[in-house]
C-alpha cells in the first residue's frame, strides 16, 4: 500500500525502479523458472478462489450499488468457473515456447561479419484497465513470460478482485525465486496514478490500456511514453450473396450475442441487397433478444427494427444492440466498413471463395474473418495464450498482442577483428 503521506508521483517513481530492477532480472533467466513461477501462481489462484470470490463479491456488490451497466458488471463477475479458466490461462502462457532469445534472422556480410537478430523483452510494462479482473492474472503472466515486468492499475470497480489475484501470483513468482517486483499493483485508485504513469519516460517502456473508449482516447492523449491501444471494437459481419442461409444465421447471432460486452462482438450487420433471406437473420437477432436498429432497408424487413441515426454506425454498443445496414454487394459493404469501422475485426459470409479473398485482401482491419464469428478475436482462440490486448495500429504489433508482441530485438555483431575502411 502507499505510504502515508507519499504522492502518486513518489509512488509510480518508486514502483517503476524496482519494476527497471525486476526486469533486468527477468531478462535473464530460464524459461523453466519463468514457467515454474506461473505455475505456481496458478496453482496459488486456486488455493485462493474463496478468498478472490469473496473480493469479487465486493466489488460487484459496489459495482451494482453505483449503476454500473449490465455489460460492465459481465466484465468484471467472476465465478468458480471463470476463475479455473483465468488460472488455466496462466498455465497455458507458462506451456508456451518462449520468444526471449530466439533467432529472427542471421546474415553474413562479405567482409565475415556475422549479422544476427534477436528477440529481447520491452522491458517495463504498464498496463491501465478497467472492470476486468482477469488483465491482473492474464498482463502479469505474459509480461512474466516475455522477460517483462509489469506495473498493473486496474480500475477501482475490480479493485478488491485484482488485489487477491495479485497476491496469488506474487507468492507463485516468489515460490520460484523470482523479485516479488517483477509483477506490481498499483496500490490506489487515485487517477492521478495514470497520469503519472502516462508520464513515466525511462521507467515505463510501454503503456497498454485496456478499457473503453475515453479510458483510451485519455492514454493516447496525453502519454509520453509509447502506447499500444486500440480505441474501438467498431465490427462488422457482412452477409454476401451467395453466404450459405444457415450459416448466416447461427454465425451472426453468436458474432452479437455470445457475449455482448467484449471487444469483438459484432456491432454492425451488413446485407447484401441481393442476399435471399435477411429476414431470416434480423428475426434471428431479435429472437435473441438484440435490439436492432437499421436503415430505411433493413426496417422494410421487420416491423421490430427501430431507425438507426447517423450516430448508430459509429458506435461500439458492448451491450444486446446491433446496426443493420442493407448495401450493394461487397463493394458497397467494403465501403462502409471504410467509412465507419475502427480497424479491429470483420467478417464476411460468403461460399464465394473469388469474394472471400478480396474482401480479406482489401478491408483493412487488424483481424479480416471468412465464415466465422467475430468473436474469435482473442489470444487465447488464436493459440497465443491469453493477450494483453489487440491492437489495431499498424506499428509493432497488431491484432491479438501476446508473447512476441511483447518483445523487441536487438542486433548481435560478431566480428574476427573487422575494421571499417
Amino acid at each position: 500500500m502507499m505510504e502515508q503521506g507519499m504522492d502518486c508521483g513518489s509512488l509510480i517513481r518508486q514502483m517503476g525502479e524496482a519494476a527497471r530492477a525486476a526486469a533486468r532480472v527477468l531478462a535473464t533467466v530460464s524459461n523453466e523458472q519463468k514457467a515454474e513461477a506461473l505455475r505456481a501462481g496458478a496453482a496459488a489462484i486456486r488455493a485462493d478462489m474463496p478468498a478472490i470470490l469473496e473480493a469479487n463479491r465486493k466489488d460487484m456488490d459496489r459495482g451494482a450499488a453505483n449503476g454500473l451497466s449490465p455489460a460492465m458488471l459481465d466484465r468484471l463477475s467472476l465465478d468458480s468457473a471463470r476463475l479455473e479458466s483465468i488460472a488455466s490461462g496462466v498455465e497455458a502462457v507458462a506451456a508456451l515456447p518462449d520468444p526471449v532469445g530466439r533467432m529472427i534472422d542471421e546474415t553474413v556480410r562479405p567482409n565475415g561479419l556475422v549479422l544476427q537478430r534477436v528477440r529481447v523483452p520491452l522491458g517495463v510494462i504498464g498496463i491501465i484497465y478497467e472492470s476486468r479482473p482477469n488483465v491482473t492474472a492474464d498482463a502479469g503472466a505474459l509480461c512474466l513470460k516475455s522477460g517483462n515486468a509489469a506495473i498493473l492499475r486496474g480500475g477501482s470497480e475490480a479493485i478488491e478482485s485484482s488485489r487477491a489475484i495479485h497476491a496469488a501470483l506474487v507468492r507463485g513468482i516468489v515460490a520460484a525465486g523470482l523479485p516479488e517486483h517483477a509483477i506490481q499493483l498499483v496500490p490506489v485508485t487515485d487517477r492521478a496514478a495514470v497520469g503519472e504513469m502516462l508520464r513515466a519516460t525511462g521507467l515505463i517502456d510501454i503503456i497498454v490500456p485496456r478499457g473503453g473508449k475515453s479510458l483510451v482516447a485519455r492514454v493516447q492523449d496525453e502519454a509520453r511514453v509509447p502506447v499500444l491501444a486500440h480505441l474501438d471494437g467498431i465490427n462488422h459481419v457482412y452477409v454476401d450473396v451467395a453466404a450459405d442461409p444457415a450459416k448466416a444465421v447461427a454465425v451472426t447471432v453468436n458474432a452479437k450475442m455470445r457475449r455482448t460486452g467484449i471487444c469483438g462482438s459484432m456491432e454492425t450487420l451488413l446485407i447484401d441487397r441481393a442476399y435471399a433471406a435477411p429476414a431470416a437473420i434480423i428475426d434471428a437477432l431479435i429472437g435473441a433478444g438484440c435490439t436492432v436498429r437499421g436503415d430505411a432497408g433493413a426496417q422494410a424487413l421487420d416491423g421490430r427494427v427501430d431507425p438507426a441515426s447517423a450516430e448508430d454506425w459509429d458506435t461500439e454498443y458492448l451491450d444486446a444492440i446491433a446496426s443493420v445496414a442493407i448495401v450493394d454487394g461487397v463493394d458497397g459493404a467494403m465501403a462502409h466498413i471504410a467509412r465507419h469501422g475502427s480497424h479491429h475485426t470483420d467478417a464476411i459470409l460468403t461460399e464465394d471463395q473469388a469474394t472471400a479473398e478480396r474482401f480479406m485482401r482489401e478491408v483493412d482491419s487488424a483481424i479480416v474473418v471468412h465464415n466465422a464469428s467475430t468473436q474469435f478475436a482473442d489470444g487465447g482462440e488464436f493459440g497465443l495464450g491469453a493477450e494483453i490486448g489487440i491492437s489495431t495500429g499498424r506499428m509493432h504489433a497488431r491484432g491479438p498482442v501476446a508473447l512476441e508482441g511483447l518483445t523487441t530485438y536487438k542486433w548481435l555483431v560478431r566480428g574476427t577483428g573487422q575494421l571499417r575502411p
